[in-house]
């Protein structure tokens, strides 16, 4: 069946007068003469039957129906030219994995250990894109996750990598020469919070036996790469996975105030669909990152 799609020109044309409101810097920008953009314009319009843009004179509005096309248009143009190019690239590649991963995860401990995956297989691609929270597979390009959380993902096999100890950081500078402080000593301090994690401040104090202490105050961030740079900073004292600062604990950048840490109940997943289960590129991946998972766990236990 003939699908129904207008011209990939006219589609193009349509995109950039929706972001420019100009025909004018559209001909500029896709090399065509004012002329070519409208008539690209035109025979869209009259293809779908409804007209995009109010034209006033000099100047062009997007009608409503040309608001809601042009940001489904734009979309899929990304869409389109992001798997044109990773085509163009990887042609002659083993194969590409589609990966979704929470970002400072990422950043923090999946990249740096991504030169051992791709010294070991050179013929494959590991594409990452930022997801933090769940989502079903069937709607996205995604070959598999990597979630924070619980192992409760409908339709999908979870693979447990290692779990999460949470603990104060801060810069030495805040410590004005004091090694350790006590936890009551956490009321004098600015506290930084991660925004996915309201309740983090309050169950340490909790733990601590910190009662009266406000758990709210400080300042909060969406992600703990912001929260880390913030604690560098000397902004305050953060609590966040110990594993996101190895360095910087290393390198005293960063120090720990206080002996007190706390464990989640939660854990970091490998997570994919079912169906996918016997994909011999996502088995692959799969057996490389549980056994750099399981090297690092054995890593922290023999440094504590």
């Amino acid at each position: 069946m003939r699908r129904k799609i207008p011209s990939i020109d006219a589609l193009i044309a349509f995109e950039a007068a929706a972001r420019h409101l100009s025909f004018t810097r559209t001909s500029e920008e896709l090399s065509l003469t004012q002329s070519a953009v409208g008539r690209q314009v035109a025979s869209l319009e009259e293809y779908l039957g409804t007209p995009l843009f109010n034209r006033h004179k000099r100047r062009i509005s997007l009608t409503e129906a040309g608001e809601i096309y042009a940001k489904r248009v734009r979309e899929n143009l990304e869409r389109l030219e992001r798997d044109t190019l990773a085509a163009m690239a990887h042609r002659n590649a083993g194969g590409i994995l589609e990966l979704a991963v929470i970002p400072t995860f990422a950043t923090r401990w999946l990249i740096p250990r991504l030169p051992e995956f791709y010294a070991q297989h050179e013929d494959i691609v590991v594409n990452l894109t930022t997801r933090a929270a769940p989502f079903l597979f069937k709607d996205t390009p995604f070959d598999a996750a990597i979630h924070f959380g619980d192992p409760v993902w409908p339709g999908s096999v979870t693979k447990y990598l290692f779990g999460e100890e949470i603990t104060a950081v801060c810069s030495p500078r805040l410590l004005a020469g004091r090694k350790k402080l006590a936890p009551r000593d956490v009321a004098g301090f600015t506290l930084l919070h991660q925004s996915a994690r309201p309740d983090a401040w309050r169950q340490w104090l909790a733990q601590a036996a910190a009662h009266d202490v406000d758990s709210m105050k400080g300042q909060r961030y969406e992600l703990f790469s912001m929260l880390v740079e913030a604690a560098k900073a000397g902004l305050g004292i953060a609590l966040v996975p110990r594993f996101l600062v190895a360095h910087e604990l290393q390198t005293r950048e960063l120090v720990r105030p206080f002996e007190l840490s706390l464990p989640s109940d939660k854990g970091y997943y490998l997570v994919y669909p079912e169906r996918k289960q016997n994909s011999p590129l996502l088995r692959t991946f799969e057996h490389w990152l549980l056994t750099a998972a399981q090297s690092y766990v054995e890593t922290e236990r023999r440094s504590d």
